[in-house]
């Protein structure tokens, strides 16, 4: 296997179109390439010439950094009150709105409706008196607040870019 690999290598190299058998490909196309680098690396050469000058290249670039502003700003706050009420004051106005139902009611079934009816609207309105109360006893709060936002601060920078070489080869100068 091995001859017939060496052969079919030679002769690949001898002749590109050469034809191996199907399960000697990979091992042909490595080996193939392996030297075919290997025969490129060998034909390079190298010159050498004398520098004269080397003149740095700069370009101006305009650049966009990002950076994060921040600052404290006062905030009012609206603040709902702990609930410091125990419900007395609704219930109270619950039953007294029942209550007054009740009275206004003149047979048994009047009664009745007037008494559930008084008793939703007192409580109701019971309800809108403590909210409004609580509201308006409420002293203005603030509170320190940090606040920040991203801005893009641009800048002109030079960039070198490459070099303008002056060099001398075989007597003659070249840039």
């Amino acid at each position: 296997m091995i001859k017939t690999i060496i052969n079919c290598v030679v002769n690949s190299i001898a002749n590109p179109i050469a034809i191996c058998a199907a399960s000697m490909v990979k091992p042909i196309a490595a080996i193939s390439l392996a030297l075919l680098s290997f025969a490129s690396w060998a034909d390079t050469s190298y010159e050498y010439g004398t520098v004269l000058e080397s003149r740095p290249i700069y370009q101006i670039v305009e650049i966009s950094a990002p950076t994060q502003q921040c600052w404290e700003e006062r905030v009012a706050v609206n603040r709902r009150p702990t609930r410091g009420d125990n419900g007395t004051g609704v219930l109270l106005s619950t039953i007294i709105g029942g209550a007054l139902g009740n009275a206004v009611g003149h047979n048994k079934t009047n009664k009745k409706v007037g008494t559930v009816v008084g008793a939703l609207l007192g409580r109701s309105i019971g309800r809108d008196i403590i909210r409004q109360n609580q509201e308006t006893h409420l002293p203005t709060q603030y509170e320190v607040v940090q606040r920040c936002e991203t801005v893009y601060e641009q800048h002109e920078e030079e960039r070198l870019i490459g070099y303008r070489v002056s060099y001398e080869y075989q007597g003659r100068e070249y840039s």
